[in-house]
């Protein structure tokens, strides 16, 4: 196992439960069999305890998939540990991860416990956990400003008690990397069991150090890494799982070690988790970002067209993203169509490409270059979608300098077309205010805005918005070149989302 690095991934519990990533159980599927397929080797499915619908999520993950380990998140008490279980009891192979403070921080402003008594529920909640698996991790959260002779201490005891993953969290992302080194060193050497468990860092990245952090782990032989896709997560978000991937494999020379993970699969699984909860990646995002891959300096380019070593020290192609972006046009047959869904990732059936493709007829009239990226959308408007109870039936607003902004809106409600027409204090405004009062919806929008997807003066414009009602947060996601249109379809979808919603107990879109 020495030249492995294993992958915990927890896009779906600490990456999940920030804000704006809030996903519904469907979307945590499709997620959790992406992630599966990517080849991480642990899937943190969530916090059964938490919710009835997060509880629901890790069960139906926990049964669906089969070659991934699938952990549960539990506090250091009874209670957490049984939900846990019953949660993830019929995975293949489950995982219980129990945790809890072991800083003096901690224990003295949130616990209210001293140190005996952190141990013993630390040694007891390993215990119960080993009752149904002996899968266990523990994680003693704020390690990083724990006592290291303590800390070693309730390591020691914790595998006595059966724990064969310990976690070592970078809770609030305060470590640096040549201090983190030193701390796993320090660990491997005070404590005497250190053997007989794998040992797991999970760095947050507050002051931008989470995967230099990780890496210094690796280097002082921590052998898991607890990582996120994009690297998101509770405020300034976890290490990156995609560039701790591409770290080990293209300084293999350095490092030695290697992943399971198919890297070519990394871009499709990074544009899933973004276009799911609507939070874009920024376009200087090593490994995924939109200028990733991209050379604009004449030297550059020239160094690239005589060899791309030169200025690539890995290839697109080895992170899933195509050589080329300008491929296909109005021009351009259905059997091009279908090799390039293919090549991206996407398998779809004959009925489903057949509706993309119509979709794809259309917009190379309108657009003289169509990317990956107008083709994603695509599939992610006309294939997963949920029932619509409301569909945007006609659009058009009229507004500019000298003129109050007005927009006629015609809308499809459960086969009924209405339409009115009123005002705003700008173009979207107006289109929302109808639609609004349309549908007679009491939804709070809480957040929009606007992405250009492509490149070009002809881009297709991606809007998303937020919506809230009763308790119920959705994400509305819309494509157009015309970025009202893209704004009426967005707010439609997000309000399709909370109508399906009230068919349900719990859980957020």
């Amino acid at each position: 196992m020495a030249d492995r690095v294993f992958l915990f991934d927890t896009t779906l519990r600490d990456g999940e439960q920030s804000p704006g990533n809030t996903m519904n159980t469907p979307e945590k599927l499709r997620v959790a069999k992406q992630l599966e397929a990517l080849g991480v080797d642990i899937i943190e499915a969530g916090f059964p305890i938490a919710s009835e619908g997060d509880f629901e999520s890790v069960r139906l993950i926990a049964e669906a998939i089969k070659n991934s380990e699938v952990a549960g998140l539990a506090r250091a008490n009874d209670e957490d540990i049984d939900r846990a279980w019953e949660a993830i009891k019929v995975a293949k192979k489950p995982r219980i991860h129990t945790f809890i403070s072991t800083s003096d921080i901690h224990l003295r402003h949130q616990f209210k416990k001293n140190k005996e008594e952190i141990l013993n529920l630390a040694v007891n909640a390993v215990k119960r956990a080993k009752r149904y698996t002996d899968n266990v991790e523990f994680s003693a959260m704020d390690a990083t400003r724990s006592d290291r002779d303590y800390l070693c201490k309730v390591f020691e005891a914790v595998i006595d008690a059966g724990a064969n993953t310990l976690n070592i969290p970078d809770t609030v992302g305060y470590a640096v990397p040549d201090e983190f080194g030193g701390l796993i060193r320090y660990i491997k050497t005070n404590v005497p069991n250190i053997s007989e468990a794998i040992i797991s860092v999970h760095c947050h990245n507050d002051l931008g150090l989470a995967v230099a952090n990780s890496i210094a782990a690796i280097q002082n032989g921590a052998r898991q890494i607890e990582c996120t896709v994009n690297g998101i997560g509770e405020r300034a978000g976890n290490a990156s799982l995609e560039e701790i991937v591409m770290i080990l494999r293209t300084r293999k020379d350095l490092f030695g070690l290697d992943t399971r993970v198919k890297t070519e699969k990394i871009y499709r699984t990074s544009r899933l988790i973004t276009s799911i909860t609507g939070v874009p990646v920024q376009p200087n995002k090593a490994i995924v970002g939109a200028n990733a891959f991209a050379h604009e300096s004449g030297i550059h380019q020239d160094g690239l067209l005589k060899s791309k070593i030169t200025y690539e020290i890995m290839t697109p192609k080895s992170v899933g993203i195509p050589k080329s972006s300008l491929v296909l046009g109005k021009h351009s047959g259905r059997h091009a169509f279908r090799e390039r869904i293919i090549e991206m990732g996407y398998s779809l059936e004959d009925k489903e490409i057949n509706l993309a493709f119509k979709r794809f007829k259309a917009l190379s009239d309108i657009k003289k270059d169509i990317y990956n990226e107008d083709i994603e959308m695509i599939i992610m408007d006309e294939i997963y979608k949920i029932p619509e109870k409301y569909e945007l039936v006609y659009l058009n607003v009229t507004c500019g300098k000298a003129t109050i902004p007005t927009a006629t809106v015609k809308i499809d409600i459960d086969g009924t077309t209405y339409q009115d027409v009123g005002v705003g204090v700008g173009p979207v405004d107006a289109t929302y205010k109808i639609i609004k009062k349309l549908v007679k919806t009491n939804s709070k929008l809480l957040r929009f805005s606007i992405n250009s997807i492509t490149q070009d003066m002809d881009a297709q414009g991606e809007v998303f918005v937020k919506l809230e009602e009763k308790g119920h947060a959705v994400i509305g996601k819309g494509a157009d070149t015309d970025i009202i249109v893209a704004s009426a379809k967005a707010y439609i979808n997000g309000l399709n989302k909370l109508e399906y919603l009230k068919g349900k107990k719990t859980g957020d879109i």
